[in-house]
């Protein structure tokens, strides 16, 4: 039975989109991070509708059989469809499913590809003059096939208003945490993270696969040395001390870090200091001026400037729009 409108202080719907040859790790991302019914921070925040274009029994990539509970038409109850990757991305796309997407479309839905599910709305004309991404093995594929998108092969996911499309597989978690950032704040985000055991943010505009192995990989001398800078944001901290943490060059962490993070390190130090900012924004009542003490930003001065620039709004707008809409409204 669907869930109906009647109930009280209902979560989000979401809508997966269940195709023959799905790839079975992006549709458990979907399921694991949507379709959770535990509470996170008092609340059930989201609840997924699994949908196909004939219910029953659908085929995964390999062969492997999952039951599909739901007809296409169940996606008009949602305010986000994901559409998890296919393994094969020549398999011709039901037209059903591709009327189901551009009817979602134009009821304003918020729609999400993760990995080769961008092939799916590139077929339904929805990502025509627009920036997205696909796994990077397919990015060549799409922007030949698709030649009206524009297909950025370097990033982890793109987020173009309401149509967001992520790399290869693990991005998908990285795209799912943004989204429900998006809704419900970093502290929601960080919660369901940590009980995946994966990273809490990585940004959009992160490489999306390492070029060359500078340490071994029993070494994990970068991930000590991010926790540690996360955990001395109040403190001035530059790339030497990092390098210095690590026990490296600076010329050698520079380069490592490049390489995996897919930006600079004082690039990706100023965007922790803003998610800091972001979070204390979201979870307290402090002031401006002690914000910016507490995440080594100086001054008001200087975190509006960066906060302004990183996050797209104000500080205090912020404040004001999520805690007013967000934390405050009954319906999620």
């Amino acid at each position: 039975m669907l869930p109906t409108s009647s109930e009280a202080f209902p979560p989000r719907i979401v809508g997966v989109l269940i195709l023959p040859g799905v790839v079975p790790f992006d549709l458990v991302i979907a399921g694991q991070i949507f379709g959770d019914q535990q509470p996170v921070q008092g609340a059930v925040r989201y609840r997924a509708l699994f949908c196909t274009p004939v219910p029953g029994l659908v085929l995964m990539a390999g062969g492997i059989p999952i039951g599909v509970p739901y007809a296409l038409d169940a996606l008009q109850q949602a305010s986000t469809v994901i559409v998890p990757g296919l393994a094969d991305v020549d398999a011709p796309i039901p037209e059903c499913a591709l009327q189901a997407l551009r009817s979602a479309a134009d009821r304003g839905v918020r729609l999400m590809s993760i990995c080769t599910g961008a092939f799916v709305l590139a077929a339904a004309r929805l990502l025509d003059d627009r920036a997205a991404t696909t796994h990077w093995a397919h990015t060549s594929a799409l922007a030949s096939r698709y030649p009206r998108i524009r297909v950025d092969p370097r990033v982890l996911f793109v987020d173009d208003g309401n149509i967001l499309t992520s790399a290869g597989m693990a991005a998908g978690i990285d795209l799912c945490l943004h989204v429900v950032r998006q809704d419900h704040g970093a502290l929601v985000a960080n919660t369901i993270a940590r009980n995946l055991v994966v990273a809490p943010h990585r940004s959009g505009g992160q490489a999306q696969f390492i070029e060359s192995a500078a340490f071994s990989p029993s070494d994990s001398g970068l991930a000590r040395t991010c926790t540690w800078v996360r955990e001395q944001l109040h403190q001035p901290i530059t790339v030497l001390q990092m390098a210095s943490h690590a026990c490296t060059s600076i010329r050698h962490f520079n380069r490592r870090f490049k390489s995996e993070m897919g930006v600079a390190p004082l690039h990706w130090l100023l965007e922790q200091r803003v998610q800091a900012a972001r979070q204390l924004l979201e979870t307290t009542d402090l002031p401006i001026s002690q914000i910016a003490t507490q995440v080594g930003m100086g001054s008001p001065e200087s975190l509006r400037a960066h906060f302004t620039r990183i996050a797209g709004t104000s500080p205090r707008e912020y404040r004001r729009v999520f805690r007013g809409v967000v934390l405050q409204s009954p319906r999620l």
